[in-house]
């Protein structure tokens, strides 16, 4: 009795950490002194080029309070579209296969006379040795996915890093129906990457983060059991 609940205590064991992992929505990568976080701190090369002062009262004017002013967000507590367009298809196959086989004969003609005696006790020598083997095997996988995912949400600019790209995060939650949703977007953009409609890309948001999901009666109804997840877990067949 005592061997089996050890046998079971060590089954159990590397099942502990997705106990604590049941009801909890999977946590992203942290976006903070990740590789390109610590690369665009560091301070980039100075703009040498000294832009013109603008003329008071001129039409041409280019602050951004003028008529023609650039009103793309540039600092802290601006404010910009993220244009989130998801379409990836993908597809693999795979096919292996492998044979293998073996035939060994080995006679015995002459040792000591050993053949002439065991011929004469009625034993045969002949084969001494034979060996036969045989090996086969086959493997097919296909992997199918495909994605979509178009939405807009609104981003905050959180800080102006060193070499002047944009710290961004943007969340949005919808609530219908005692079903809530939720969209948070974080990541870094270059201000030329903005467009002219003060609107960017997600494949141009680096260390970009989408989590897009949602709680409420639908979700809860979508998901099994605490009790069958922590079955699933520990059960080792």
């Amino acid at each position: 009795m005592k061997a089996a609940c050890i046998v079971l205590l060590i089954l159990a064991l590397p099942s502990c950490s997705r106990l604590g992992a049941i009801g909890q929505v999977p946590q992203t990568d942290p976006v903070q002194m990740s590789q390109e976080h610590v690369a665009m701190m560091s301070p980039g090369l100075p703009n040498r080029l000294v832009p013109p002062s603008p003329q008071t009262g001129s039409l041409w004017a280019g602050s951004r309070g003028s008529l023609l002013g650039d009103r793309r967000a540039a600092e802290r507590g601006d404010i910009l579209t993220v244009v989130i367009e998801i379409d990836d298809r993908a597809e693999f196959s795979n096919s292996s296969a492998t044979g293998q086989s073996a035939n060994q004969e080995m006679s015995i003609g002459a040792l000591f006379g050993l053949p002439e005696r065991a011929e004469a006790a009625g034993v045969s020598l002949t084969p001494g040795l034979q060996t036969n083997s045989a090996s086969a095997f086959s493997g097919d996988g296909s992997i199918r996915r495909n994605e979509k995912l178009t939405l807009r949400v609104a981003a905050t600019v959180l800080d102006v890093l060193p070499n002047g790209t944009l710290s961004i995060q943007g969340t949005q939650q919808v609530q219908v129906n005692y079903e809530m949703r939720e969209l948070i977007v974080t990541g870094f953009v270059r201000p030329e990457d903005i467009s002219r409609q003060n609107e960017v890309g997600y494949d141009k948001i680096a260390a970009a983060r989408i989590s897009y999901g949602g709680e409420g009666l639908i979700s809860n109804a979508q998901q099994p059991p605490y009790g069958q997840q922590a079955a699933d877990i520990l059960l080792p067949f």
